[in-house]
């Protein structure tokens, strides 16, 4: 299991927009798996789940992304899991670094960090 967390400014909808075609962008075998909205307020939260083939580890991983915020101040957390082939500890957690180092990239892209 791998995790991003990062303090973001921006418009919520632009964020998690980038954030979207991004990580389906990235990936040949990179599907939107479910997700769910809640707001109160000006509170918003998105809730994403992602999948994707890791060819290095021969498996699919998940990527669990969770974007809240109030305003233009966003928190971005996600976190990856799958892709270990062991059956009582977890080796060859390659493709969850990879499916997170794809967000990092998109992240680290944002103007402004966000937008």
């Amino acid at each position: 299991m791998a995790k991003l967390e990062r303090r973001l400014t921006g418009d919520f909808d632009a964020v998690l927009d980038a954030l979207d075609r991004g990580i389906l962008e990235g990936s040949v075998s990179a599907t939107y798996e479910d997700g769910s909205d809640y707001a109160a307020g000006e509170v918003r939260c998105a809730v994403r789940v992602y999948e994707r083939y890791s060819y290095v580890g021969g498996n699919r991983v998940s990527l669990n992304l969770t974007l809240a915020g109030t305003g233009r101040k966003l928190f971005l957390s996600a976190i990856t899991s799958g892709g270990s082939q062991a059956v009582f500890f977890k080796i060859n957690t390659w493709g969850e670094e990879a499916f997170l180092d794809t967000l990092r990239e998109i992240v680290d892209g944002l103007p402004g960090r966000g937008i």
